[in-house]
């Protein structure tokens, strides 16, 4: 299948029983059993869900993976995914990361014993000086958030077997329409899918997918202990975003290049960070390993109050948190996204005050090339 086909008929896809094209809701908690401690397959909705599971099959498929989980948050998903580990492990992680997985880093997961290091892991040499005897995980966003670095897959992969780590990737940037980790070796990916896969700013949720059947077993047994499943309707819901998901990255993408060029010629922009452009240090290694450059743009406009200026003079880009959707949003990480990290740490990473986040629609791109425009002089 090639690449909206799959994204259209991967997975359960539709009701057997019944005929109906589209997954029903089962909106049930418990379900009748033959016997006592014999079930036809369900048995709680926190342990499976009908709806539930034929959005893990889709994932599972368009991720390339074995099998998939959906839960109820993005950082649900990434803490699950912490719990394979034990107290005393250590985590190497991008440092460019998004905020809630740092605050996630340094808040909660030190309680329990898991020490951490932030590393540029464009940079294959940091990673491989940051591993310590009780390194068990290596965790990476690619692109990241916000300033769009690109990581190699494959030296991550390479790095992750010679120290026996496990390789989780952050995707939600990327998108599985554009980039598939686990054809490069990773053990896990995850998404927000509160941002593309969904869609259009209506649900919250966090998807993962795995290649190793037994990964899957245990994250299956962490997700029913801990019981951050998501929940039927929204599984609906993403079921249905992930249907017109190709079209979407297609059309957002497009628009993308166009503003981040316009961007990238204008006096009052200091610097452009996207992986589409030429210029960009990640340029010729996306084209390696996705398919696609994505729908992220951020931009520095010198000063937090240059960057309030445009924020107040914009029209159809919405400030708001989040990413993904068919709507325009613009934000400024350094008080929005990524305001839980420390100032200091933030401008050693060069999220400025001034750094600016687009998150490009599927708007008609001269209007939101006039909108920057306008924010801009």
């Amino acid at each position: 299948m090639k690449r909206k086909t799959k994204m259209v008929h991967s997975g359960i896809t539709g009701d057997k029983q019944t005929g109906a094209v589209s997954v029903p809701i089962y909106q049930v908690s418990t379900y009748k059993q033959p016997e006592a401690g014999k079930h036809t397959g369900y048995e709680y909705s926190r342990t499976g869900n009908p709806t539930r599971h034929a959005l893990e099959t889709v994932v599972a498929e368009i991720e390339n993976g074995t099998r998939g989980f959906a839960f109820a948050s993005g950082m649900a998903a990434i803490t699950s995914i912490m719990m394979l580990l034990k107290a005393g492990d250590h985590i190497v992680l991008t440092d460019d990361v998004y905020g809630g997985t740092y605050r996630l880093a340094t808040k909660v997961l030190n309680r329990m014993d898991l020490s951490h290091d932030f590393v540029d892991t464009s940079n294959p040499e940091e990673v491989e000086n940051a591993v310590k005897p009780n390194t068990k995980m290596l965790y990476i966003e690619t692109p990241t958030n916000p300033l769009l670095k690109v990581t190699d897959l494959k030296k991550m992969k390479e790095i992750a077997d010679k120290h026996d780590l496990l390789l989780v990737v952050d995707n939600t940037f990327a998108t599985p329409y554009w980039q598939n980790p686990l054809d490069f070796g990773a053990d896990i990916v995850l998404h927000s899918a509160t941002k593309y896969i969904g869609g259009h700013s209506d649900v919250v949720s966090g998807l993962v997918a795995v290649k190793d059947d037994q990964l899957g077993e245990d994250i299956h047994f962490i997700q029913n202990s801990v019981g951050a499943v998501l929940g039927p309707q929204d599984s609906w819901l993403l079921l249905r975003g992930i249907k017109t998901l190709g079209l979407r990255m297609e059309a957002i993408e497009k628009n993308s290049l166009e503003i981040a060029e316009f961007l990238s010629d204008h006096p009052q922009v200091k610097k452009v960070y996207y992986p589409g452009l030429e210029n960009h240090p990640g340029h010729e290694l996306t084209k390696q390993q996705s398919a696609g450059f994505g729908g992220m743009i951020s931009f520095d406009a010198g000063s937090g109050e240059k960057a309030d200026e445009i924020l107040r003079n914009v029209q159809y880009f919405t400030l708001a948190e989040s990413l993904g959707a068919v709507e325009s949003l613009i934000s400024i990480p350094a008080r929005m996204t990524h305001a839980s990290i420390p100032k200091d740490r933030r401008e050693e990473l060069g999220i400025t005050d001034g750094l600016i986040r687009l998150s490009v629609g599927i708007e008609d791109v001269e209007d939101l090339i006039a909108d920057l425009e306008k924010g801009l002089s």
